[in-house]
């Protein structure tokens, strides 16, 4: 007993010691019982990887083969570390013959995309910019129509990622997203989505899976980083100071557009039966003795577009990728611009949920559907565009609607939670 009252003595006077000492046994606890939840992650995940390839196939069929496009320089510099440890041996133990294709610098995966070959599947390692080049490298390829074919998996490696909530059940933990990706690829479950042929006058076209973003908003957001220093008030007193430069910050913008165009019902790809043999010479003989007569080609009716004068703090269009097994009537795009005149405490407010969600939009803001736009900027007006979360220079585009252009693998259980939104 004694003992005991000498230790409570000695921690009580050198309280500070024992304070700091008490502080970094349970940091160090927590942290040592993270890396313990992360190890039963991937021990669950390689357990289920390894059914996968125990899976017997027919002595004349091959290997699945993968090609990886990985970012090293995602999530800071960690990319390649989180690919190795929690996603590479569940590849392997599934038995997918997997080439690692690693990019060096900003704009290398459309170059890289766009000398590959023929592959099973194509997986996407990083984050919102590396995807966005690899769409676009394979769209601009000759041969697109046959790659778009190609489903693509998606491994949120990137500091954002803004498809991943439209894909995979997201949580706090990074291990858990990364495995629960990869396994998503493996159970082949896939889901059409469209995509944004985005174009300006010179330049070659861009392709986007989410949206373009311009707008005071968007200008904003990219200063936000600027303000660490205020902690969680840094979002606040980024758009406080925007105002105080300059106020109102209002965009004017002339859209052109065309109406959307409806949806053909989604059949499943059927083979059509092949005719019989007799039938076969039958129309043949006819058509060498009574020749069909060519039909002159149809007329195209010029498009017509219809005019929009807006005035707005910020336009986004917008895919309907964010529910990809929504239902749709139509095939469209989503023109939002939000309203002109708000105060600057709403300005403020609206901003921080924006923060959270750049789809998010107000009651008052102006929505339209639409098959095709064009963005008429005003002269000299500047500033960036966010195409995906990439930042391009603001000149006059056109966009296209590339409806269910590309398939990507999908959770099973977030494609029933998307569907059970919508009930």
């Amino acid at each position: 007993m004694a003992r005991v009252v000498k230790v409570f003595r000695t921690l009580r006077n050198h309280w500070k010691k024992s304070t700091f000492a008490a502080c970094v046994l349970s940091y160090g606890g927590y942290w040592l019982y993270g890396k313990h939840c992360d190890n039963v992650l991937r021990r669950d995940a390689c357990l289920q990887a390894r059914e996968f390839g125990r899976q017997q196939i027919a002595p004349q069929e091959r290997l699945r083969k993968a090609t990886v496009i990985l970012n090293p320089a995602a999530c800071s510099g960690k990319a390649n570390s989180l690919f190795e440890k929690n996603a590479a041996p569940i590849l392997h133990l599934a038995g997918v013959e997997i080439t690692i294709v690693k990019t060096d610098y900003e704009g290398q995966a459309k170059k890289l995309v766009d000398l590959m070959e023929q592959t099973d599947m194509l997986i996407v390692a990083g984050g919102d910019g590396t995807l966005q080049e690899v769409i676009t490298g394979l769209l601009r390829r000759p041969d697109q129509d046959t790659f778009s074919n190609t489903p693509i998996g998606f491994i949120p490696l990137g500091s954002h990622n803004s498809l991943s909530p439209s894909l995979h059940l997201l949580s706090d933990n990074k291990v858990k997203d990364i495995t629960s990706a990869t396994l998503s690829i493996l159970k082949g479950e896939t889901v059409p989505l469209d995509v944004l042929q985005i174009k300006g006058e010179k330049e070659q076209p861009v392709f986007a899976l989410m949206g373009l973003r311009w707008g005071a908003f968007r200008d904003v957001a990219a200063t936000i980083s600027k303000y660490w220093y205020l902690g969680p008030l840094k979002t606040n007193a980024a758009h406080w100071f925007s105002t105080l430069r300059e106020w109102p910050l209002v965009r004017n913008v002339s859209v052109s557009y065309l109406p959307p165009t409806l949806r053909p019902p989604d059949l499943p790809p059927q083979k059509p039966q092949r005719p019989s043999l007799l039938y076969r010479i039958s129309r043949r003989l006819k058509n060498y003795w009574n020749p069909p007569v060519e039909e002159p080609p149809k007329v195209e009716e010029p498009e017509k577009w219809e005019e929009l004068q807006l005035s707005s703090l910020e336009l986004f269009i917008q895919t309907h990728n964010k529910n990809p097994v929504e239902r749709r009537m139509n095939d469209s795009l989503m023109i939002c611009a939000e309203p002109d005149n708000f105060t600057v405490g709403e300005f403020i407010t609206v901003g921080n949920k924006k923060e959270e969600d750049s789809t998010v939009f107000t009651k008052n803001s102006t929505k339209l559907e639409t098959s095709a736009c064009q963005l008429h900027l005003p002269e000299g007006a500047g500033g960036f565009y966010n195409i995906d979360n990439e930042e391009y220079e603001a000149m006059p585009v056109e966009v296209r609607l590339l409806p269910r252009k590309l398939h990507f693998f999908i959770n099973a259980e977030r494609r029933e939670q998307l569907l059970s939104q919508m009930q």
